[in-house]
């Protein structure tokens, strides 16, 4: 039987990327985004199908929710969509960024999800499962400075997907979070800084192999392939050059001594 992934976020960065990875590896792959054009250029080149949605709004997702369950089974939700907006401190944040940001991130995760639990129920079949992963951060995991909304968003998704797979216990659901560290992609920084292309290319400056989109891809991928009795409950995923969230090694990784 061909499983089929539902992938949000699915017009760029770990999303498309994920997208790839899994029609690689056999599955039916529906993409979900807002821009209709990127989702339709990408189904064209690795033949998944797409539905164009804004994930925040619940009467779109309630009609990605019908979508579905009109076109055939559901076994996975990779939930990707997100993002942040500015690094302002906080005494000086804009609360239109904050709510974006609650809203992309947590609150599209519970409605996805929600939506779309009864159609991976209704999947499963004898000794079969159904996944549910979400993309966080290692945002969610340290603060930072200028990072404290983004940091409050991630981590509120970390404990719904924590809350979830408490919830679920009993059930053959898995609930897997990949927390990535630096991942250099065409638009999340980009979009952060307000379109500052310089400012952007500055974060990147000197770090020797940031992660990609495809390496954050193939983990999504191995954790959706692996045998269905065995759950990675957290992956934190980062460049060698990230030690950890306040230390990055700019310039060549080279041997001591």
């Amino acid at each position: 039987m061909t499983r089929r992934a539902v992938v949000t976020g699915a017009s760029s960065g770990i999303g498309e990327a994920t997208v790839r990875a899994l029609r690689a590896s056999g599955w039916d792959v529906v993409g979900v985004a807002r821009r209709a054009a990127r989702l339709e250029a990408l189904d064209a080149e690795v033949g998944s199908r797409s539905f164009a949605a804004d994930l925040s709004n619940q009467a779109d997702v309630a009609a990605l929710a019908a979508h579905l369950e009109e076109t055939g089974d559901v076994h996975a939700l990779v939930h990707v969509a997100g993002g942040a907006r500015g690094t302002d401190r906080v005494e000086d944040g804009d609360p239109a960024d904050w709510r974006w940001m609650f809203e992309v991130n947590v609150l599209s995760a519970q409605l996805v999800t929600a939506a779309l639990l009864p159609l991976l129920r209704a999947g499963i079949g004898p000794d079969g499962h159904a996944d549910t992963l979400y993309v966080t951060s290692t945002a969610a995991q340290t603060a930072y400075p200028g990072g404290a909304g983004y940091n409050a968003a991630k981590a509120g998704e970390a404990m719904l997907v924590h809350a979830l797979r408490l919830e679920l216990n009993g059930e053959p659901i898995r609930v897997t979070e990949v927390a990535p560290g630096m991942v250099y992609t065409e638009e999340f920084t980009l979009n952060r800084l307000g379109g500052d292309r310089a400012s952007a290319e500055r974060v990147y400056e000197g770090v020797e192999h940031p992660l990609t989109a495809s390496d954050v891809a193939d983990v999504i991928a191995y954790a959706l392939n692996a045998p269905g009795h065995v759950n990675l409950d957290l992956v934190t995923m980062r460049p060698v050059a990230q030690s950890a969230q306040h230390l990055l090694a700019r310039g060549p990784l080279r041997p001591r001594g």
